[in-house]
């Protein structure tokens, strides 16, 4: 018996369409297929593949008709906003710079780290209901643009 890959996870969202757009803009995540559940809620997907029934479900939470969801995956008290027991979600990704420039165009937040034991690049940034994702480079696109400093000026990033 052995665990092969992550297949999603889920994010309870009091704004479903601002989760959405943050994971589709950002993440360049695309929706795709959901079964009709009796709650509301959008799968999105890592390119078009949808065979293993997306990456990210993000269910939303409808203050005036919350039975569905309560039947189906149980009654939990979230915060409004932050990880809860959720730590972080981590991607392997390429493309640090382009990265970089999404954050500044949609005015999102991150903090970049170097693991230089392990090759990796980190750059941490924060979905809109408060949950971090962990985007994981190869350590040699740092190397080869030198920092988010070197590349523009930082009006959002954070460089250590």
């Amino acid at each position: 018996m052995q665990v092969v890959k992550l297949a999603h996870y889920s994010i309870r969202s009091f704004d479903l369409e601002k989760s959405s757009r943050f994971y589709e803009r950002v993440l360049g995540f695309t929706p795709g297929y959901r079964p009709p559940f009796d709650f509301p809620g959008v799968w999105l997907y890592m390119g078009g593949d949808e065979k293993d029934f997306g990456t990210v479900h993000i269910i939303g939470i409808d203050p005036s008709n919350p039975e569905g969801l309560k039947k189906y995956l149980g009654d939990k008290e979230i915060p409004l906003t932050g990880t809860g027991t959720v730590d972080h979600i981590a991607f392997l990704v390429t493309g640090l710079v382009e990265f970089w420039d999404v954050f500044k165009a949609e005015g999102i937040a991150w903090r970049d780290r170097t693991v230089p034991s392990l090759g990796l690049h980190q750059v941490f940034i924060e979905d809109p209901s408060g949950v971090t994702i962990e985007l994981n480079f190869p350590a040699s696109e740092i190397d080869a643009v030198g920092s988010y400093a070197s590349h523009a000026s930082a009006t959002v990033g954070e460089q250590p």
